[in-house]
């Protein structure tokens, strides 16, 4: 399993490209909708990434402790499921569920939502302010599968509280780690390569 980073083609500041996508129960949401009060996470995952699995529980964790603060989360699966069948959204349910997922996970089937972020691998994070601006790209925390460490979160949730202090971004946050997304044969983006 090769660790990928992520790209950080949005830069800090960047407007949250717009999408609407379905939950597994088909039903729509979008940017809009979603978004807290004082802004919103964007959680590029899957089920069956070890990364993912790694952190998952913790995520739920700190998505419920950040909505109480204003800052919503999303999670949003775009690898094809024609090669990673245990992505498929008829299996997203009963994962967000065994995580504590309270939050939308949603499909990108056409992938083309993870492009417009610069999403490179599972887990991959992007934190937006109130505007919707970037303010964090970065990774959860410095833990990894098999590290020995547990998930903690430390990383992004330091970031969240700098954006709700009104304080500056981080400079230069490490990049997120993780698998990397599973693109369609014809449809890797530039980045990729």
């Amino acid at each position: 399993m090769a660790e990928v980073r992520s790209t950080f083609s949005l830069r800090p500041g960047d407007a949250a490209p717009p999408f609407q996508l379905p939950a597994p129960d088909e039903t729509l949401h979008d940017l809009n909708e979603i978004r807290g009060i004082e802004g919103l996470l964007v959680v590029f995952a899957c089920n069956h990434c070890p990364y993912v699995i790694h952190l998952a529980a913790q995520l739920g964790s700190l998505a419920s402790e950040i909505e109480s603060e204003g800052v919503n989360t999303v999670a949003i699966s775009s690898n094809d499921i024609e090669k990673y069948p245990q992505d498929a959204p008829e299996h997203m349910a009963t994962f967000a569920a065994q995580h504590g997922w309270d939050f939308p996970y949603l499909f990108d089937e056409n992938q083309e939502v993870a492009k417009a972020y610069g999403a490179a691998c599972t887990p991959d994070f992007f934190l937006f302010d109130r505007e919707l601006r970037l303010f964090y790209a970065g990774q959860f925390d410095d833990s990894r599968p098999k590290s020995g460490q547990p998930a903690t979160g430390d990383d992004l949730r330091a970031a969240v509280k700098s954006m709700l202090a009104g304080e500056e971004a981080p400079e230069r946050p490490f990049p997120s780690s993780g698998c990397n997304i599973k693109w369609k044969a014809g449809s890797e983006p530039p980045y990729f390569a």
